[in-house]
């Protein structure tokens, strides 16, 4: 890189935050490549799980994710994220081009950017305590910051949601290709470079309360509060964007990263919950009867703060910067 751009070994820094980014499955569906002046973001298609992710929004909203980390780990590192979204109509792989302007880092850059390592998906129970309205609040302008729609689920269209999850599970699970995506990339052996591992998945019931959640492989993570499940107190809250195409899409991945990170420091538990969204029908649903029609939803995000005496999550696997960063 040329002086007053940030050197080879900066870049390979915030590429490596990035890659921490939530993705489907945990299948890291994105590539890097530097060019002279920028840096350039492609989905990787050969990850995508077309029965799982059918219409591909699952792939582009993880890619998304990891271009608001990138944006907070260049930001801590002393540099602002120029993102031209979809740069290219030619190539469509082709979601963002980055380019660099030096600034001096916010204390909130690197509150941010260390949220990155410590945050997790939990998809155990959470405790009886709800969340307050200010965090809620505080969640719901940060998705707003980065474009996307975004409310807390409550009342009847909380109903209508979990109906939806449950309706979207049933159908999926009669799927056979649906099923072997899951078994390929949940349970996954140690070792492993992606997907997700038994010790991330709990073991025994994934019912909480009236919320059912994505029945993975057989996993081995224990649950603190096995018989008060019923009280789990997490709280819901749906992205949503006014239009359903890609560039929609990126965005929710973006204010999905920015929802997490900001849960992640107030010392909230975090789970994307995507499911209700994968299947037509239900995606709909979501749509008419929970948004009223009005946009389109994107991803639904659970919030709480885990169990009492809830041990710390182990970190899921990543790919290796150099496997993903083409120079």
């Amino acid at each position: 890189m040329d002086r007053g751009q940030p050197d080879e070994n900066t870049l390979r820094a915030a590429v490596a935050l990035a890659c921490r980014a939530p993705s489907v499955h945990n299948t890291q569906p994105w590539r890097w490549e530097l060019g002279e002046h920028s840096l350039h973001l492609y989905a990787d298609r050969s990850r995508a799980l077309p029965a799982i992710d059918p219409l591909g929004a699952d792939l582009t909203i993880s890619c998304g994710a990891a271009l608001h980390h990138l944006r907070v780990g260049l930001a801590a590192l002393g540099w602002r994220a120029v993102v031209h979204r979809l740069p290219n109509p030619a190539q469509p792989d082709h979601l963002a081009a980055i380019e660099f302007q030096q600034r001096e880092p916010r204390q909130s850059d690197i509150a941010l950017a260390s949220a990155i390592p410590r945050r997790r998906t939990d998809r155990r129970a959470f405790s009886s305590w709800a969340v307050p309205e200010a965090i809620i609040g505080q969640l719901v302008a940060d998705a707003r910051a980065e474009g996307v729609e975004a409310e807390e689920v409550v009342g009847t269209a909380r109903d209508e949601l979990l109906m939806a999850i449950v309706a979207a599970a049933e159908a999926q699970e009669a799927d056979p290709a649906y099923l072997a995506e899951i078994r390929e990339w949940t349970g996954v052996y140690p070792g492993a470079s992606a997907g997700v591992p038994a010790a991330n998945i709990p073991a025994g019931s994934r019912q909480y309360g009236n919320l059912r959640m994505r029945e993975f492989a057989p996993g081995e993570l224990l649950q603190t509060n096995q018989l008060r499940l019923g009280e789990d107190a997490g709280s819901l809250i749906i992205l949503s964007t006014s239009s359903d195409d890609e560039l929609s899409q990126l965005r929710a991945g973006e204010a999905t990263s920015a929802v997490l990170l900001e849960a992640t420091s107030a010392g909230l538990a975090s789970c994307p919950l995507s499911q209700p969204l994968e299947v037509v029908q239900t995606r709909e649903l979501v749509r008419d009867q929970v948004l009223g029609g009005s946009t389109c939803p994107q991803l639904v995000i659970r919030v709480g703060w885990a169990g009492f005496n809830a041990d710390p999550l182990p970190a899921t696997p990543r790919r290796p910067v150099i496997d993903v960063l083409t120079p």
